[in-house]
């Protein structure tokens, strides 16, 4: 199994993450959300790993634009991943699933480190 990055092109966060991997010579797939969209098969996998808490991202300005009834509907891993699945962008970046399957949500350069 190979690494792929999961996220948006021009996420800071993103960004960050693909120039640690490329200094590293890491190499990767990325898949981005705003062209190919969240893959429905993997999204549970991520909820799993991580807790759908942690792979939804409640401070970005998406999450924030929401109406108050689109938010306080989220109460649950099902109601999550059904918006996430609508709106990519209130997921947290990146999500990386590593070559050993493992899955990790955000960017912090020593749990990469630790991970490749």
């Amino acid at each position: 199994m190979s690494i792929t990055l999961y996220g948006i092109t021009n996420c800071d966060t993103v960004k960050r993450a693909r120039a640690w991997l490329a200094e590293q010579d890491v190499s990767y797939q990325f898949h981005d959300f705003k062209k190919a969209g969240v893959p429905p098969a993997r999204l549970p996998a991520w909820v799993a790993a991580a807790g759908w808490e942690r792979v939804l991202n409640r401070q970005g300005s998406t999450w924030r634009k929401l109406d108050e009834a689109q938010r306080t509907a989220v109460v649950d891993a099902a109601s999550a991943q059904a918006l996430m699945l609508a709106q990519p962008s209130v997921i947290k970046r990146p999500v990386v699933e590593w070559a050993d399957g493992s899955i990790t949500v955000g960017f912090d350069a020593d749990t990469f480190a630790r991970r490749r």
